[in-house]
């Protein structure tokens, strides 16, 4: 009997995730542009894999492409957060389009094998307008043939291996923000690389250009209307499916710098001196020293308290995001807390654990072998960094003391 897709996603990833892992110290030192990496995840099938069920498409959910998504993230982390970043935008038609452009996006997207990015936030915190009396970094002007795309602007992944690129910029004569498909390999597209990060290094991360780029009717994804008043509550689950997508990363970074340490830690000698004493249990055991027992047991229940806040919050929003147009702003606020809640957490732990684990390792390093731990620390820096916990914890305090509901807002 043929295995079913729920069954050959997690061996599938699991390859990979191996695969990954045997050269991501190499591959993080070398700093370079992930287009190897990214054929491997082409090659496995997983861009395509939250696209629906037919030829060359995927057809698994949000709950599968999450547990991907943290299994890539634990060998590589970079790839990890191209690959959230391109499920979520993945979405993009769904949330702001209609069905038949999200057919024919998704459509292509599998068929051409597509690695999307957007901005550093989504394709949502691209279709918000900015604050009154600000310009659009990025503005659509009609012309005879569709729209032509000018300005500039940051990502935070992809800009330098995607195959296409999600944007959302204001339409100069309608003042609505329209998500616009572009091609990087445009002439009017020029794209200037992030170099020497301090994380995240194979994430391709960079700023783009674009100088009277078309853009055809057909590349427009969608439309977000000017008038807040009418961004339904299942539009703003954009920004959400990115934020939890990228706490998956985070917690997967804490493993697997785990999983690591504790593979170096057991080959390594015991490090404590003769004078000690040391429990007749710990004595023979490889890694036994009971000090170390306790600060891993520290950082594994870190982990384990980390992954059981993050699972409510990854049923919730699949749920919510089966319910389409049905989501109501109840449901919505409850999964935007959840969201909130476990991006708090992860981040917290994620930053403890690298952090504890550069002394746990500390010996290791300092007998010549240098084992690389500081990646899992500056790369959890970076991530964490993108968005402050304070946003969250206000917004979680603010529902449970008040009973406010989280805005409905298409930011990051």
């Amino acid at each position: 009997m043929a295995p079913s897709e729920d069954e050959i996603w997690p061996r599938v990833t699991r390859e990979l995730a191996d695969d990954l892992a045997v050269d991501a110290l190499v591959r993080d030192r070398a700093g370079k542009p992930p287009f190897d990496e990214l054929s491997r995840l082409r090659e496995a099938g997983l861009p395509a894999l939250l696209t629906p069920p037919g030829p060359l498409r995927g057809g698994s959910d949000w709950r599968t492409a999450c547990g991907v998504v943290r299994e890539i993230a634990a060998a590589d982390s970079s790839i990890g957060e191209l690959l959230a970043r391109h499920y979520a935008l993945s979405w993009s038609t769904r949330f702001f389009g209609t069905p038949d452009q999200a057919d024919a996006f998704e459509r292509r997207v599998a068929e051409e094998q597509w690695l999307l990015a957007g901005d550093a936030g989504n394709p949502a915190s691209d279709a918000e307008p900015p604050a009154p009396g600000t310009v659009p970094d990025l503005t659509l002007t009609l012309d005879g043939r569709g729209h032509l795309l000018h300005g500039r602007r940051s990502f935070a992944a992809g800009v330098t291996v995607a195959d296409r690129l999600v944007v959302g910029a204001a339409c100069a004569e309608t003042g609505d923000w329209l998500i616009a498909l572009v091609d990087p390999a445009h002439p009017g597209v020029t794209t200037d690389p992030a170099h020497d990060r301090l994380g995240q290094r194979l994430t391709g991360a960079g700023s783009v250009a674009f100088d009277a780029v078309p853009v055809p009717p057909e590349q427009i994804l969608g439309t977000v209307s000017h008038d807040e008043q009418h961004v339904t509550p299942y539009a703003t689950l954009a920004p959400l499916t990115l934020r939890l997508a990228l706490v998956h990363v985070a917690l997967a970074i804490a493993e697997g710098a785990l999983a690591e340490a504790r593979d170096l830690n057991r080959a390594a000698p015991r490090t404590w001196q003769a004078a000690d004493v040391v429990p007749a249990p710990y004595a023979e055991r490889p890694g036994g020293d009971p000090y170390l027992l306790l600060a891993y047991g520290e950082l594994v229940a870190a982990a384990h308290t980390a992954a059981a806040v993050v699972e409510p919050a990854t049923e919730a929003l699949a749920r919510g995001l089966l319910m389409g147009q049905e989501l109501g702003v109840n449901e919505r606020a409850d999964i935007a807390v959840l969201v909130a809640a476990a991006e708090a957490v992860t981040g917290q732990s994620a930053l403890q654990i690298t952090t504890r684990i550069l002394e746990l390792t500390a010996t290791a390093d300092a007998a010549g072998g240098d084992p690389g731990f500081d990646r899992f620390w500056r790369n959890a820096r970076v991530l964490t960094a993108q968005r402050s916990s304070a946003h969250s914890l206000r917004a979680i305090g603010d529902h449970y003391l008040n009973g406010a509901h989280p805005p409905l807002t298409l930011r990051i």
